[in-house]
Parts: C-alpha cells; structure tokens; sequence
C-alpha cells in the first residue's frame, strides 16, 4: 500500500505539471509548436515557478507530516516525565544520600531521587531520545539539508517545552520539590543528547527555557529569602508574572518540607497582576505550540551541499516509476 502511494503522488506531481495551462499553450505564431517531438513549446519561466510551487507544498507536506508523527510518539511519554514514580519507605538512607542524609517520612510513598531513578527515568526519557535518534540518522542518511534538521528538532523540542511546562502548571502534585529534581534529570539527559548532535540540532536546547527555568524555581534552596528582583531577573528572567504565582502557589516539599517564596514576594506578584489586568496584558499561563512552517524553499537551497548521485539510491517509488527513469539514467552514468 505504501508503495502505491508513492508512486500515485510521484504520478499526480507529474500530471499537474503536463496539465498547466503554459504546457498547452501553441507556438508564438498560432501554429504548431516547435521543439522536441511530443512535447509542446512552453514559457520557460512558468513550468519553473510551478515547480518551485509544486515542491515548496510537497516539501511542507512531509515536513508536517514527519513533525506530527513524532510528536504523537512522544506525547505519551511526555506525561510520565512531568512525574516521578512514587517508592515506598524503608530505604530512607539511601533516598536521602544525595542531599547529605536528610530523612524522609518513614513508610510513607516518596518520590526517589536522580541516582535512584535508574530504569524508571531511563523508561521514558530514553523512549524520547530514541525516537529522535532514530529520525536524525535517517534525516542524515538522505541527505537533508542542515538546515531543515534543524528547523525541525528546533520545533520538535518547542513542543517538548510547550507539553511538560503546561503539564507542570496544571497538575498541582507535580510542582514539588522531588518532581523539580527528576525533570531536571530529564532534560540533563536531553542537553547530552543535544550536545552530541549539536551540528544538526543547531540552538534547540533553548526552546526548553520555561520548562528550565520553572524548574530550577523547584528546587531551588531558600525560597523564602529570594525577592522578588532575584527571582524575575536572575532566575526565572522568561517566565511571567502569572507563571511564577502559579508556580510559587501550587510548591509543595513532600522530601525537606520547605516553603516556598515568602508572602511578601506573592503580595507583590499579585499586585503586578493585577495591573497587568488593568492595562488589558493578557493573563494566561499556558504556552501555546507554533506548528507552523518557519522556512522557504529559497531558505533550504540556499544552504544545501553538494550531492555526490553516485552514491546515492533513490527510493523505491522513484526507480519503479518510468516517469523517473532519467534519474536512475544519470545515476549510472556517474
């Protein structure tokens, strides 16, 4: 069936090009056309600006069409990595060695720490990093423009920012100090990643910024002696003012039971939104997801490599496809 598909797109592609109204034109003089035998005399600028429009569509439509895959494979796991799996007492030694022998309550479930997480953060995390493993190396394996990779791990992990940061502030169990401490160790594993590919994934890391950021006002320690200032401008500077009451309001400590920020700071915040309700500011605290297409067909050939075809194979579709016999043509004549 995918077989066929292919070829019936490859097909209608090249029906829509025979069909256009310049390829039915007649020569400059009302006669019978010139040039090659079969083939009419057409404007040589039009076929080209239909092309280019026939290939900007087919080109956006597997973008979105790959970018939607993987974001329906990865939104399941995405919910299991806003929450940490919850342990049962007994081990209260070993739950409390990070952070220098700290107890917990004693039989009660808990969240487990990053050194404890072992197979259970690997789980859901690692499925995450799979899948977009798997998608560069066949992105690199057919040659697609840096470019492109990089637009589309760029939306990708927008995506990822946008499900685990709304996630976060409607699920009032996971603003908790043991929750902040395992998606920090998620996203960890998410930098490596990047780190790695970083010539194919280009800035990608700092679309994760509001997850990041509502983090690291988790776990981070002394919330009650931090201002106002200090938590706007130095810690969470992208975050909003209904974000960060959001967050401040909703922190829990199942692990130290600390406090979070002092009533002064939520005074503040809360007279701050106030005026931003008075000046007609939006107050809305989720983040929105940008599915569109941020890039030209002048963009990608602007930027693209040569191509050795020799070593290159087209597809299935293309080499049982007549219509595309000179490709293969041109590829043994190398």
């Amino acid at each position: 069936r995918r077989r066929s598909s292919g070829v019936g797109i490859f097909e209608r592609f090249n029906s829509r090009l025979r069909s256009s109204p310049a390829s039915n034109s007649a020569g400059k003089d009302g006669g019978e056309p010139v040039g090659i035998p079969g083939v009419r005399q057409v404007d040589a600028k039009y076929p080209a600006f239909l092309f280019k429009q026939q290939l900007t569509a087919f080109v956006e439509k597997i973008y979105g069409f790959l970018r939607d895959n993987v974001k329906r494979e990865i939104t399941p796991q995405l919910g299991s990595c806003i929450q940490a799996p919850r342990l049962r007492g007994g081990s209260g030694g070993d739950a409390s060695s990070r952070r220098g022998g700290h107890g917990g309550g004693h039989g009660a479930p808990r969240s487990p720490t990053a050194n404890q997480l072992g197979p259970q953060l690997g789980t859901h995390w690692r499925t995450i990093l799979d899948c977009l493993d798997d998608l560069l190396a066949v992105m690199k394996a057919n040659h697609v423009p840096t470019f492109l990779v990089r637009k589309f791990f760029t939306q990708i992990f927008c995506f990822i920012n946008v499900q685990l940061f709304n996630a976060l502030l409607l699920r009032r169990e996971c603003c908790s100090f043991s929750n902040g401490e395992y998606i920090k160790t998620g996203l960890a594993e998410l930098e490596n990643w990047l780190i790695e590919s970083k010539d194919h994934t280009g800035n990608a890391w700092e679309e994760l910024r509001y997850i990041r950021q509502a983090v690291q006002l988790l776990v981070i320690h002394q919330k009650p002696k931090k201002t106002l200032n200090e938590i706007t401008l130095e810690l969470c500077p992208v975050l909003s003012i209904q974000q960060l009451y959001r967050i401040s309001t909703m922190y829990w400590d199942d692990k130290y039971g600390t406090e979070t920020v002092s009533q002064e700071v939520l005074v503040a915040m809360k007279e701050l939104m106030m005026k931003d309700q008075n000046t007609n500011m939006s107050n809305s605290f989720l983040l929105d997801d940008d599915s569109s297409i941020h890039f030209t067909i002048d963009d990608i050939s602007g930027t693209m490599s040569s191509i050795d075809l020799s070593v290159v194979e087209p597809p299935e579709a293309m080499r049982e496809n007549p219509a595309f016999r000179f490709l293969m043509d041109a590829v043994g004549s190398e």
